[in-house]
């Protein structure tokens, strides 16, 4: 419960400033899909292309994520929840810095996401579903998480202990066991751009 006598401050520098100067509008592109979908490799893949324009980026992966802001935090539901709420918090963060921020995280729940969605403003946050077959999904299994997941030792592994919630409404659909990587981030790029969220050239 937050106390009373914290107070808001205002950043002496406003946003618009920043993005004035960046050449490009801030925004948070919210990659979810199964674990193994590609949504770090996409993820990095169009933070490349952005950094090569320009542009002022960073990446917020699941795993690096988990090993520090939230190392005390499991796999349960509740778990899951406060995760990304945690995640949604430091996106603002960097809006507010005028940076684009891309995160890669299973983010299972619909109401998590749209939690993230209403916390940052619709006009800021881009919803990127990265759907792959689980079939295809489990024969990646860069981590060896889905063979462990299906002989017991993994527990609340999203797709096959628990659930995924499919986006209802997301911004772009990746199918990401057609196409590359490479692909993918021209899509997402020319999103971005159609989105009047232009870089430097």
């Amino acid at each position: 419960m937050q106390e009373s006598h914290v107070v808001w401050q205002e950043a002496s520098v406003s946003r618009e400033r920043r993005s004035h100067m960046n050449g490009h509008k801030s925004a948070v592109l919210w990659f979810t899909g199964l674990p193994s979908s590609g949504k770090s490799t996409v993820a990095n893949a169009v933070e490349k292309k952005l950094f090569q324009l320009g542009c002022r980026t960073f990446v917020l992966d699941g795993d690096n994520v988990r090993h520090g802001l939230c190392s005390d935090l499991g796999f349960t539901a509740e778990d899951r929840a406060e995760n990304i709420r945690r995640i949604g918090e430091v996106a603002k963060l960097f809006i507010e810095a005028g940076i684009i921020v891309l995160t890669a995280f299973i983010s299972p729940y619909r109401e998590d996401r749209e939690q993230v969605r209403r916390l940052v403003g619709q006009e800021n946050f881009i919803e990127i579903f990265c759907d792959c077959p689980l079939d295809v999904c489990e024969q990646r299994d860069p981590k060896g998480h889905y063979k462990k997941a299906r002989a017991g030792l993994i527990r609340n592994f999203t797709g096959i202990s628990a659930p995924y919630e499919l986006p209802m409404a997301c911004d772009l659909v990746l199918n990401t066991d057609i196409h590359s990587p490479e692909k993918c981030a021209e899509q997402i790029i020319d999103l971005f751009v159609n989105r009047g969220l232009s870089c430097k050239e």
